[in-house]
């Protein structure tokens, strides 16, 4: 990539630029948050840049999406849910040296690589940890990543995490707490709709997410297929062809079996979002460890006016301690999820005093507002280092 390209074609100073490894298109929790704080941030007229991996070869090395501009490092192969992307951490390093304040977006494996030495200010924003399945190579990269992620929240100005419920839950605690700020992500509401997805008039249950194993799915038809209404519709859904470190829909299938009330649509597209909502009753989160730390699909549900039961996990339970608006079940319990369907089928909450109290708590412009300030905080405290 060309110098003019790390520098920005007209010379300028970046106000910040984002590291991470996956950005936009791609849609996760943890990108969908950089994504709009980037675009966000750009709107109000700061000059942002993304430094990400080429996970996919169509994906142009520059470009710009909603005035960030996007560079991507090529990628040689693929590692679990990670990506082997050597000319990241040159191209986010010297990218980052040309800027007034660094972004990374942890966990990532290359965040202390990026780090060290840097004079930039740094904030790191740190979302969870990192969970792998048992086994002495899983083990070996979980230490890896952990020692990397240290060592760049070490080197920051600022460490900032979506809510301090997760952060002293967090393994990482002690690297967390000495510069912690807590930033919850910016949840704007998805556009108005139409109710296209419903077929019936019975209890509609929703899930939007990646199909992967932490969300739980399968407890989730557990315990709507013991729900005896034939009218009732489970919607799940969710890209299960593209998902990083591989997706678990075949367990999901399996859990499925023969109940016709359940419906797998798949990747919902952007222009459809707001049909997706405005067909539920209920949306759910019933996640099953502490993989992510807020999970800001179900903030949006609730700006819908949809209600929650999401899983009683630290920071996952905190969208719906924060409004009342919905309710918290034991991970993994189906049984629990069945009662929390029929309680709010029989007992449906203020949906709009919900939405309302989840715009007061999650709107897009005072997370923004608050963002700016933790910036401005990382420049004078690079001033003052320096």
């Amino acid at each position: 990539m060309s110098p003019d390209a790390v520098a920005g074609a007209d010379g300028r100073r970046d106000d910040l630029v984002i590291a991470l490894t996956y950005y936009a298109p791609y849609v996760s929790g943890l990108t969908n948050m950089a994504r709009d704080i980037a675009e966000g941030l750009a709107d109000r007229g700061r000059r942002v840049t993304v430094v990400t991996s080429r996970y996919d070869s169509s994906l142009p090395r520059e470009e710009e999406i909603n005035g960030v501009r996007v560079l991507r490092a090529p990628v040689l192969t693929r590692l679990g849910r990670g990506v082997v992307a050597p000319e990241f951490v040159r191209l986010a390093r010297a990218t980052i040296a040309k800027a007034k304040v660094g972004s990374l977006q942890l966990p990532m494996l290359e965040a202390g690589a990026i780090a060290a030495g840097m004079r930039t200010p740094i904030v790191s924003t740190y979302h969870c940890d990192v969970t792998l399945p048992s086994g002495l190579v899983n083990t070996v990269q979980r230490l890896v990543v952990d020692a990397s992620n240290r060592l760049a929240m070490q080197k920051s100005a600022v460490v900032a995490v979506t809510s301090e419920d997760y952060a002293r839950h967090s393994r990482m605690w002690p690297a967390i707490e000495p510069s912690m700020v807590v930033v919850p992500p910016p949840c704007a509401p998805p556009p108005p709709g139409e109710p296209t997805y419903r077929e019936t008039s019975g209890l509609h249950v929703g899930f939007l997410g990646r199909i992967v194993r932490e969300k739980g799915l399968e407890y989730l038809v557990r315990g709507f297929r013991a729900l005896p209404d034939p009218d009732a519709r489970l919607l799940i859904g969710g890209d299960f062809t593209h998902v990083a470190g591989g997706s678990v829909i075949d367990q999901v299938r399996e859990a499925i079996g023969d109940d016709e009330r359940i419906r797998l649509l798949g990747f919902v597209p952007e222009e459809r979002i707001g049909d997706f909502y405005a067909s539920l009753d209920v949306f759910t989160l019933p996640s099953v460890n502490a993989f992510e730390a807020f999970g800001i699909v179900q903030a949006v549900a609730m700006l819908a006016g949809v209600p929650v039961v999401s899983s009683d996990i630290p920071g996952v339970r905190q969208p719906v301690a924060q409004t009342g608006f919905g309710t918290v079940v034991g991970p993994g319990d189906a049984a629990a999820i069945t009662r929390a369907l029929q309680s709010l089928k029989a007992d449906p909450p203020d949906r709009a005093a919900g939405a309302a109290r989840a715009h007061q708590a999650f709107s897009v412009a005072s997370v923004l507002d608050d963002y700016e300030v933790l910036l401005d905080k990382a420049v004078h405290q690079g001033r003052v280092r320096g």
